[in-house]
């Protein structure tokens, strides 16, 4: 049996993940239903916009249609359903499947028999199996009979301007054989690029753990090269794109902080996992450890700067310039952002924020205006309009300390001015 595209899908769950699937869906033919609690997110997307910024949807939202509900009796009568819903960890890195559960709940409360039912969202290896497939045989269904259950990993990356759900690969896993051929069939409808089929549902959730986790686990290491070359004056920029001449490197950048949704949260689902197998995960909780210590490291570099120059940090005008975990997109998910400014604020600075993205949390309402009022600077996110910042205009604005996050500013322009800066390794 293949997914022909008169069927009808519902997405559960209208995030960054959820929204675009459903749009790309509605593009390609379905017939779609979005469901979620937010009803303000609803009301923007029943007017063909985004509740939040994302360049492709705002030129595709306008162009399709979607019906939207809150109301879990509305997603009754589709025959394919795909949970979108957010997995984040709690206080102690204990994964929290909370959505997951009630989205699962709301599907097998309202689905006919045959529908087939989809995961997108992050989870541990073994909670298709261990907390989502029994809440649909509690609520009567087989699994492999009434109800195919398949994962399919998400892999939005918000801003990506080359990749999104049109054409990023996938990998899918089920339950059974017909359940992964459907899964299959649908993606080929929707997206061009290549679909990798998992031996079982397991192996489909590891997947997405295993890429994030390399990700968390490279930038860790970047991060530690980089505070060591700091003490030997070697600047890790230059070393990396020397190390890049290599056939066989592959380059990660450190930072201030790893921030989204994916990359500081996922390794806990594996550490967690490893946990209750009696297993520990020493490399994976050193890079979360590593990672999650930066934004203390970048309020340090702040406060010995400021020494350099004769200014405490209690009672100076720190501006930080970015709030969003990622440029040019005002996505606020586990932002090394906002514990850097909160780190500041405990030290008695005088605090102020800007962000273009996220003018909600912005204490001034231009780069002019935090410049002006700001003696130092946090680089805190690469948005271009400030990598594009003219050495000239601090100079001007009498800033005295520059603290670039992101390695995203001229180091050799800036200290050639006369600013004291320190970036992350340079």
């Amino acid at each position: 049996m293949s997914e022909k595209k008169d069927q009808k899908v519902c997405i559960i769950g209208m995030g960054y993940v959820g929204l675009p699937l459903a749009a790309v869906c509605a593009k390609n033919g379905y017939e779609v239903t979005g469901f979620d609690t937010d009803q303000s997110k609803l009301d923007i997307i029943a007017q063909g916009k985004s509740p939040f910024y994302e360049k492709f949807l705002d030129d595709l939202l306008p162009n399709v249609k979607i019906n939207v509900t809150s109301d879990p009796k509305g997603i009754q009568g589709n025959d394919i359903y795909i949970i979108c819903v957010p997995t984040p960890v709690d206080g102690k890195h204990n994964p929290d499947l909370k959505y997951v559960i009630s989205a699962s709940q709301a599907v097998a409360n309202n689905m006919s028999r045959g529908a087939l039912v989809i995961l997108e969202s992050t989870v541990n290896p073994g909670v298709s199996e261990e907390v989502v497939a029994p809440i649909f045989e509690k609520a009567g269904f087989v699994v492999g009979k009434d109800v195919f259950i398949s994962h399919c990993p998400e892999r939005v990356d918000p801003g990506n301007e080359k990749w999104n759900v049109t054409n990023l690969p996938r990998v899918v896993g089920s339950f059974d054989e017909i359940g992964l051929k459907r899964t299959v069939e649908f993606y080929k409808n929707i997206t061009s690029g290549e679909i990798a089929e998992m031996d079982n549902i397991r192996e489909a959730e590891a997947t997405k753990i295993l890429e994030n986790s390399f990700r968390d686990i490279n930038i860790a290491f970047v991060n530690e090269m980089a505070m060591s070359f700091a003490r030997i004056d070697i600047d890790i920029t230059n070393v990396i794109r020397g190390a890049s001449s290599k056939f066989s490197f592959m380059p990660h950048w450190p930072g201030c902080g790893v921030g989204g949704h994916c990359i500081p949260v996922d390794p806990y689902y594996m550490i967690e996992k490893g946990k209750e197998n009696n297993f520990e995960h020493k490399f994976l909780s050193a890079a979360r450890k590593i990672n999650d210590g930066m934004a203390d490291y970048t309020v340090e570099m702040l406060q010995d700067k400021l020494n350099e120059v004769s200014m405490p940090v209690k009672g100076t005008n720190v501006g930080v310039l970015g709030i969003s975990y990622k440029a040019n997109i005002g996505d606020l998910r586990e932002s090394p952002a906002l514990r850097i400014i909160d780190k500041i604020k405990k030290m008695d600075a005088n605090l102020i924020t800007f962000d273009p993205y996220v003018p909600s949390l912005s204490s001034e309402k231009s780069l002019d205006e935090i410049m002006s009022k700001s003696e130092a600077l946090v680089v805190v996110t690469n948005h271009d309009e400030f990598k594009n910042i003219p050495v000239s205009d601090f100079v001007k604005h009498g800033i005295k300390v520059i603290i670039d996050g992101r390695n995203c500013l001229d180091k050799k322009a800036i200290r050639a001015a006369g600013i004291v800066y320190a970036g992350i390794g340079r």
